[in-house]
């Protein structure tokens, strides 16, 4: 009777409701993900656009190299903001109007005439679109959803840039090299509104708003409350990271980063290769291939990241970067051969896995901050790819080769490595700035 009467009251318990299998935090990560892909899709265009622009216009490699210089450093400089903006009015409102931005810009280039027009289709209205769908925006999204496998799912979200490139990059060079620029143009501006939708439908500011915890976590997190005055906490948290060294160390760092990445490699690598005889969609075929491995390799920092200590991670990531950079000069030829191959797969698995360790010690150092603290690192990041953008093309202009541009970024890369190992330890997160 005992045990009969146990039974029973076992059965009346209410049953548990059954976890899903897959928490939704993944999910929202695959939008994020499927999201910067469609703004890296213009992103990949500024180095193919150099030689017809100058051809069909008579503009200079150094007037075209200041568009792409505007439009880098308007992706960093706006990155805080739009990290403060989402914590006011939300993610989805965020990137919806930013891929609109991208797509708005992309358009109205075919129609242009003059090079103010340039100035401000590809530099002004892109820039600002892309600079709100920054490497912030992952850090935002991977701060609210996760708890666990952050550095995993920092990595993925910055791959996806590199996928971007992957996917329209070979697609795009075609078209330009078919002889007219402007498909080219329209098919990224589609591109970008054709995931406004996604966005819209798919993407959640907030575990809580679907009554989750963040991925990982012991305890349900409730929606913080917006908070107003976002540009008043974008530079409130700048002035406050300001005052600290690792602040300066971590932009200095990442500065170079972007001076050796978007700025020298992504936008001058096809023209200068295409100097040395090789045909346009054999060099973008090569770029697209570095983002291929630049997948690999972000995603593979990002494990690294949850488990070595990132200050030495980035170091050793700075220090190949420069070596590879000071042999390009002697592997450019008019066809492709082994030994640039491999200078590609090294520089594609080592482009942008400086983001998770960057990240990670944002995040160590200035915790709940850590979102627009690193906005704020990411721009030194587009002023370093603005510098660069715009530098290697007046000494493409001035001194008819790149080749002093490649050194003098492998030095840099360098001064990197040693900045990134004198970053101190911190264990103890400080408090957010207050408004």
């Amino acid at each position: 009777m005992t045990q009969t009467t146990e039974a029973a009251a076992v059965d009346q318990s209410p049953p548990r409701p059954r976890r899903p299998r897959i928490h939704r935090a993944w999910f929202v990560a695959a939008v994020a993900f499927v999201t910067i892909i469609g703004a890296a899709a213009f992103r990949s265009v500024p180095g193919l656009l150099i030689d017809p622009l100058h051809q069909e216009f008579g503009w200079s490699r150094g007037t075209i190299s200041a568009a792409v210089s505007i439009n880098l450093a308007l992706y960093g400089l706006t990155a805080p903001f739009a990290a403060a903006l989402m914590d006011r009015f939300g993610i989805r409102r965020v990137v919806a109007v930013a891929l609109t931005m991208i797509a708005l810009g992309s358009g109205l280039t075919v129609w242009m005439t003059a090079a103010w027009q340039l100035l401000l289709c590809w530099g002004l209205l892109v820039g600002l679109g892309t600079g709100s769908m920054a490497l912030a925006f992952a850090a935002t999204v991977t701060n609210r959803w996760f708890t666990e496998r952050r550095g995993l799912v920092t990595g993925i979200l910055t791959a996806a840039s590199a996928s971007g490139q992957l996917i329209f990059l070979p697609v795009l060079a075609l078209m330009v090299d078919a002889g007219n620029w402007r498909p080219a143009a329209v098919t990224v501006a589609l591109a970008a509104l054709a995931v406004v939708p996604f966005v819209w439908l798919l993407l959640r500011d907030h575990p809580a708003d679907v009554n989750l915890k963040p991925y990982g976590a012991k305890e349900f997190v409730p929606k913080p409350a917006p908070v107003p005055g976002a540009a008043r906490r974008a530079l409130k948290v700048l002035f406050s990271a300001a005052r600290t060294g690792p602040f300066w160390l971590l932009a200095g760092t990442f500065a170079i980063c972007g001076a050796s990445t978007n700025g020298l490699i992504q936008t001058h690598f096809v023209p200068a290769a295409h100097d040395h005889g090789m045909p346009v969609p054999a060099a973008a075929s090569l770029l697209a291939v570095i983002g291929v491995f630049d997948v690999v390799g972000t995603i593979a920092s990002g494990w690294l990241t949850d488990r070595f200590e990132p200050r030495r991670l980035l170091a050793v990531y700075y220090a190949l970067r420069g070596i590879s950079l000071l042999f390009l000069p002697m592997l450019l030829y008019p066809t492709v051969h082994p030994p640039m191959i491999f200078f590609i797969v090294f520089y594609g698995l080592d482009w942008v896995a400086t983001v998770p360790p960057t990240v990670a010690l944002c995040r160590e150092q200035y915790g709940d901050d850590s979102a627009i603290v690193f906005g704020w690192v990411l721009a030194s990041h587009q002023v370093g790819a603005a510098l660069v953008a715009f530098l290697g093309g007046v000494a493409r202009d001035v001194f008819g080769t790149y080749d002093m541009v490649w050194y003098a970024s492998g030095a840099l890369c360098a001064a990197a490595a040693l900045m990134a190992l004198v970053i101190r330890r911190r264990t103890v997160a400080p408090a957010p700035a207050t408004v």
